[in-house]
This record gives structure tokens, C-alpha cells and sequence, in this order.
């Protein structure tokens, strides 16, 4: 596939099925690799987003030290220049959050910019504006003011919901939350997206027939973990080469 056509078809599948397809290369725990519940879709009815993470550093409780407006300029700068499309991870580190990270006019620029969506553990403002942009916003919630607003640092590793990310990580984001797609396995994942989406089909085919009987339940889901099983197997055989 070509780049496009496995970002599309990522984003074709909810993050639930991206964070199951993962599993079948047996990298990582099974409890890592996705943000926590402090993270939440602001816009959950927006479809799903993938993109490469743009990170940066914000605090907003203490005078900025550096830069018009709050230094967000910068991390413009970097969305600009790396790959596309991205995705803008930002850490904020005041405890408790002090005051909003993103509103309208940010969005915007990052919008602008080529970038398809945000990721704070920081706070929000201008829900309504920023809604009638079509821009996945993903924060802790929403707060009305800006504060001292200060982008801190840009390119550096953050830590957004228990997860760690990295600028140019791969990211898939919906209203479940936010999974890491690990290094190289962009294309693998996309190419397992059909087939377990058609084979878990068929056990939620089973459960709009009327009262389907307790054996067929048993071997439809004995049969889609026989062929999830194969799709294990092919994918740990995937990364071997």
C-alpha cells in the first residue's frame, strides 16, 4: 500500500481494533502502548485520526519567559517541517493545570499548518469554535482561561496519559482514546485491519439471530480465535523476516 492508503485505512478502524491488531506481533505488554483514562476525546463524534506526533513542553501558571504569544510559534515552526500529517502532542507541566493549553486561534494555526489533530494532558477553551473546525482535540477537559500560555520546549520526549511519546511516533486517536503505533508496523497493522474486522463480523452476525443456541455461540468464537491465532502467526512472521 501506498502511505496515504495505509493512513486511510487505519483510520478506517476504531483505536480498540488498532490496539488488537498490535497485539498479534507480541512487541509490547498488552497494558502499554495507549493513554489512560485522564485523556479524553473532546469531540468524540469526530472520526478516527492518524498522524506523526509533533511534541512539545507548556506551562502556563507563571509569566511566559520567552516569545510572542507564549512562544507558540515554535512549535508552528516544527509542524511546518516534520512529516505530515501530524499530530500535536503537547505536555503540560503545571499541577493541577492552571489554564488552557489550546483554544481557537492555535487550532487554527496548527490546522494550517497540515497538522489533523491535538493530544494534551492539558486543558481546553472555545469548545464551540474549536468544534466547527472538524479538529480532534484530545485533553484532560475544558477551562476558560489562557493563563500565561508558554510552549516550553519542542521536540522533546512527553508523557501524555501514561503513555511516553516521542516527536515522529505514530499515532491513532479516537474517542476511545490513543494508541502508539509502533516503529515500522504501520503497514503490517493496516494489512490485518480487513481480516479481523471480517472475522469478528461473524460473531456479532451470529448475535442478531433470534435467540442463536449456546453451541453455535461456542464454536463461532472457538472458530474466530482459531483465526485470530493464524493472523498472530503470520504477523509475528511479518517482523521475523
Amino acid at each position: 500500500m501506498t502511505d496515504q492508503a495505509v493512513f486511510d485505512k487505519l483510520a478506517s478502524a476504531d483505536s480498540p481494533t488498532i490496539a488488537n491488531i498490535i497485539e498479534f506481533f507480541g512487541l509490547r505488554s498488552q497494558v502499554a502502548g495507549y493513554t489512560n483514562d485522564t485523556i479524553k476525546a473532546i469531540y468524540p463524534d469526530l472520526p478516527p485520526v492518524v498522524g506523526y506526533a509533533v511534541t512539545a513542553t507548556f506551562r502556563s501558571a507563571y509569566p511566559p519567559a520567552k516569545g510572542p504569544h507564549g512562544n507558540s510559534d515554535a512549535i508552528i515552526a516544527a509542524a511546518k517541517e516534520l512529516p505530515k500529517p501530524g499530530m500535536i502532542v503537547v505536555q503540560d507541566l503545571d499541577e493541577p493545570i492552571k489554564s488552557a493549553m489550546y483554544g481557537e486561534v492555535f487550532v487554527s494555526f496548527m490546522k494550517a499548518v497540515g497538522s489533523v489533530g491535538l493530544i494534551t494532558n492539558g486543558a481546553g477553551r472555545d469548545y464551540l469554535q474549536v468544534k466547527s473546525l472538524d479538529f480532534p482535540c484530545f485533553a484532560s477537559g475544558l477551562i476558560v482561561a489562557h493563563g500565561y500560555c508558554n510552549i516550553l520546549e519542542t521536540g522533546v520526549p512527553v508523557s501524555i496519559g501514561g503513555l511516553d511519546i516521542r516527536t515522529g511516533d505514530l499515532l491513532h486517536a479516537d474517542s476511545n482514546g490513543v494508541v502508539n503505533i509502533p516503529d515500522g508496523l504501520a503497514s503490517h497493522v493496516a494489512g490485518f485491519v480487513d481480516p479481523f474486522l471480517e472475522s469478528e463480523q461473524r460473531i456479532l452476525d451470529l448475535a442478531q439471530v433470534s435467540n442463536p443456541s449456546h453451541e453455535k455461540i461456542q464454536a463461532e468464537a472457538r472458530s474466530h480465535m482459531a483465526r485470530v491465532a493464524i493472523m498472530k502467526d503470520e504477523a509475528k512472521a511479518l517482523i521475523a523476516t
